[in-house]
């Protein structure tokens, strides 16, 4: 099997300090700055090839019902020298970011995943922000879960329900010095009505993820979903959410997709499958959502009392009402990460809580500027933009 250390964040190993961190830094907008486009645009139609109009010169193509084909060798040609760098890992690429201070990221083409993301810390060393799971698979083949990805369904009234599942590089912009932009494209819909763009981010101190939908239709489209984040902690009992006093929530099941990371049995009703969970509601395959919907929605509508959460009980929730950006704080292990986010009303939350023995495998925090509850309308022609931002103030 292909050495896969690189891509993924390791285990925590457990700390103890006798002078925990307590304050944090307050942290009022992330840095993103405005990235000019250094070369000619590419016209996307060229990145998505049939089998028999395959060029060595592109960087992926793709077949209808087909994984794309990557070509790495042309991305190490047009895009290194930007403070990226392109690994093989079969069928699949790990694309790699790092900015002058050492933070650094990791993300696999063609699946869109963000693997890794390691903030560059106080003590001059870097620190893994994201928690990832590498296991093998029934059929032998290599299973990544959690990072941070793309979770979204785009649906028009019976013509159009589609979700992007694979992406392309389109463009990489930026240095190490000031920051990597990294611009991926979905290699599209069915109808080519939908386009859906993603952009990475990585600055010295800060990670952003971006998506922008472009309707094309004729017709209103409606997006559901979200953009996750698995962050990794020390134990559930050092861990705190700082800043969601007084916001509104409801509790409901997790958000279930092939990167999710959820214990066994977690969060599921008498009966339910995976895709009895969030996903349902788009009408996937083989769910049954109406009665839970049904029973969902008479469930009361909560409100967060405390200012310094513990996150030592098991929850998944979707805040309706909370500030733009909150903090987690894992005093294990010294360490702080701001969350915070645009374009989206809403926030998925999820903690495993300290009830589940393996704390290497769920010694994370699920979060995700979402639209979940509440559907974004978009109209025909118009253009959606959201971005979530994981900042590290421990410089």
């Amino acid at each position: 099997m292909a050495d896969t250390s690189f891509l993924h964040s390791p285990h925590c190993t457990l700390h103890s300090f006798t002078n925990p961190t307590k304050n944090l830094n307050t942290f009022h907008s992330p840095l993103l700055f405005s990235f000019n486009h250094h070369r000619n645009k590419r016209d996307f139609s060229l990145l998505a090839l049939t089998s028999t109009s395959q060029s060595s010169n592109l960087p992926i193509s793709t077949e209808r019902n087909s994984q794309p084909l990557i070509n790495v060798d042309y991305m190490k040609k047009e895009f290194s020298g930007h403070g990226v760098s392109f690994t093989e890992l079969g069928e699949s690429c790990v694309l790699r970011m790092e900015v002058e201070n050492g933070s650094n990221a990791s993300l696999m083409l063609p699946s869109g995943l963000i693997t890794s993301y390691k903030a560059h810390m106080w003590h001059g060393g870097t620190l893994e922000v994201l928690h990832t799971s590498v296991s093998k698979g029934e059929d032998g083949s290599v299973v990544v879960q959690g990072g941070a990805f793309v979770g979204f369904n785009c649906r028009t009234d019976g013509a159009v329900s589609w979700s992007p599942s694979t992406w392309a590089l389109l463009d990489v912009r930026g240095n190490p010095q000031e920051g990597i932009q990294v611009e991926l494209v979905s290699c599209g819909d069915s109808e080519g009505m939908i386009e859906v763009k993603y952009l990475v981010t990585l600055e010295s101190d800060t990670m952003s993820t971006e998506l922008q939908i472009s309707n094309l239709t004729p017709l209103p489209l409606q997006l559901m979903g979200s953009l996750i984040s698995h962050l990794s902690v020390s134990t559930p009992e050092a861990t705190y959410a700082v800043g969601l006093e007084g916001s509104n929530y409801f509790n409901r099941s997790p958000f279930m997709s092939d990167f999710s990371i959820i214990p066994p049995g977690f969060g599921q009703r008498k009966g339910q499958t995976a895709l009895g969970g969030l996903m349902s509601s788009w009408g996937m395959a083989g769910s049954n959502s109406q009665g839970r919907e049904t029973e969902e929605q008479e469930e009361m509508e909560e409100e967060e009392n405390d200012n310094y959460a513990h996150l030592t009980e098991k929850m998944s929730r979707i805040y309706t009402s909370t500030p733009r950006m909150f903090s987690v704080i894992d005093r294990g292990r010294r360490n702080s990460v701001i969350v915070g986010r645009d374009g989206f009303d809403e926030l998925y939350m999820l903690s495993p809580g300290s009830t589940y023995e393996w704390y290497g495998m769920y010694a994370y925090i699920c979060t995700g500027a979402s639209a979940l509850l509440k559907p974004i309308i978009l109209a025909p022609k118009d253009v959606w933009k959201g971005y979530q931002y994981l900042h590290n103030p421990n410089l």
